[in-house]
């Protein structure tokens, strides 16, 4: 079976973020498939809700959305045998040696008529049947040496369910293998079985799994910070980073390709290692490519965008047969229903924490069509980033309500605004925000006036 390698981008994921995680995992299984590579599989996934942009441009190209998962902790479906054999429970104890032996395992899934699990037979329970048999043993008796031996006999015969365990440890495939290696070194057994929602056994873990267990690998797209990345990252095993932010704190064991460069898109990137590899990219995939871009320079017009970019968008564009421009309009429409839009999906849906020394400090963006609609919710904006404030002890909340038309965002700030106040030199207000003009970019023009 193929090990999976989690691509993932950071957490409240962007256009950017899911696009470039899903169309770098295309590209690296592509690039597996032609070296003949059978032994890796490059999972796309996601730390949270795909933007309404993202939803749409996959299921337009009737693509699959990233699996969404919560961390990158080991699981026990990491480290479990899939697919265990198994045995009926009116099988003779002959077969279930046979079975053992040919596949040189300790232990087979005893199932009833219906396939659903009932229980374990493991080597070790013939094995105590073996000893039980030689309890009527007495040196120099013969009629015992033949008592034993018609009770090994028998026991070829019995029925494997009058010996298998039932009182075997129930894993969930999903749960944390470090709880899992807590019930199973408690439990009576040495092997626990995963059941799916049937009861059939779909995995078997075994202490021998435990002690070899590998870290999940992790290829990290669109972030390389510590506090933006998959909770348990500090146990993961990072093998590559393909990034266009500043450089940050994530470590690895061992020398890595880290693709670090100043474009306006993880996703610029991408479509650069496509072409570098000489990987044709499919029409569905380049329009996930070019919608991330569009997205993250705010339609080449970000100070972020570069003629790289460009270049980039004239050739995803010529795949697709589109115009770049209108193509990017219409991906921004699709974030729409501004009006009734949670508000924490409004406030955070696009939001980074950077650590500023000791202190924590929360930039969200979000980008519209409609200015005057969005601040028409600038109380109801305000309270749940004073909540912000509050529950995460944030140093400062700082909102974007960027205007694509007009080119430039509108601040929201809470918290501590001397810091807006001195990174940009203007007079925080407390109601009505602050126009800034220009002001398109989270990375180049926001955080890293913020962070110097």
């Amino acid at each position: 079976m193929a090990r999976p390698i989690i691509v993932v981008g950071h957490r409240n994921p962007d256009n950017d973020s899911i696009s470039s995680a899903v169309a770098y995992a295309h590209l690296k299984n592509e690039l597996a498939r032609r070296s003949g590579r059978t032994d890796v599989e490059y999972v796309p996934a996601r730390l949270g809700q795909m933007p309404p942009e993202s939803a749409w441009v996959l299921e337009k190209n009737g693509l699959e959305p990233p699996r969404l998962i919560g961390h990158v902790h080991l699981r026990v479906s990491d480290v479990m045998t899939h697919d265990p054999i198994t045995i009926s429970m009116d099988a003779p104890m002959l077969e279930a040696g046979r079975l053992l032996k040919k596949h040189n395992i300790r232990s087979l899934a005893v199932t009833d008529d219906a396939g659903k699990f009932r229980g374990l037979i493991s080597t070790r329970a013939i094995a105590e049947r073996y000893i039980s048999a030689t309890d009527a043993l007495q040196e120099g008796d013969p009629s015992s040496s033949m008592a034993v031996a018609s009770s090994l006999i028998d026991s070829l015969n019995q029925r494997v369910n009058e010996l298998m365990a039932t009182n075997v440890l129930e894993l969930d495939e999903e749960g944390l293998l470090k709880e899992a290696i807590e019930d199973l070194m408690a439990s009576e057994l040495r092997e626990g079985i995963v059941l799916d929602d049937t009861g059939r056994a779909i995995g078997i873990m075994t202490r021998s799994d435990v002690a070899g267990a590998a870290k999940r690998r992790v290829i990290l797209v669109d972030h390389n910070e510590t506090l933006q990345a998959a909770p348990g990252i500090e146990d993961a095993d990072v093998i590559e980073i393909v990034d266009h932010h500043r450089i940050a704190d994530v470590s690895t064991a061992n020398p890595i390709p880290f693709i670090n460069l100043p474009l306006g898109s993880t996703a610029t990137i991408v479509t650069m290692q496509y072409r570098q590899h000489g990987v044709d990219i499919p029409p569905a995939i380049a329009e996930v490519l070019l919608s991330a871009i569009m997205t993250d320079t705010v339609i080449l017009k970000s100070p972020t965008a570069t003629d790289i970019d460009r270049e980039q968008v004239e050739h995803l564009a010529g795949i697709i047969g589109c115009d770049p421009t209108a193509f990017g309009l219409e991906v921004f429409r699709q974030r729409g229903g501004e009006a009734d839009m949670p508000v924490d999906e409004l406030v955070c849906a696009d939001s980074k924490e950077f650590q500023m020394g000791d202190d924590t400090v929360l930039i969200a963006q979000h980008e519209t069509v409609d200015l005057a609609g969005v601040m028409g919710r600038e109380a109801e904006m305000r309270e749940h980033m004073r909540k912000l404030l509050a529950d995460h002890g944030y140093a400062m909340v700082l909102l974007m309500v960027t205007d694509i038309m007009a080119e430039g965002s509108q601040f929201l700030i809470e918290g501590n605004t001397r810091i807006a106040e001195r990174a940009f030199g203007i007079e925080v207000q407390p109601e009505g925000g602050n126009w800034m003009p220009g002001v398109l970019s989270r990375k180049k023009q926001v955080a890293a006036r913020i962070l110097n």
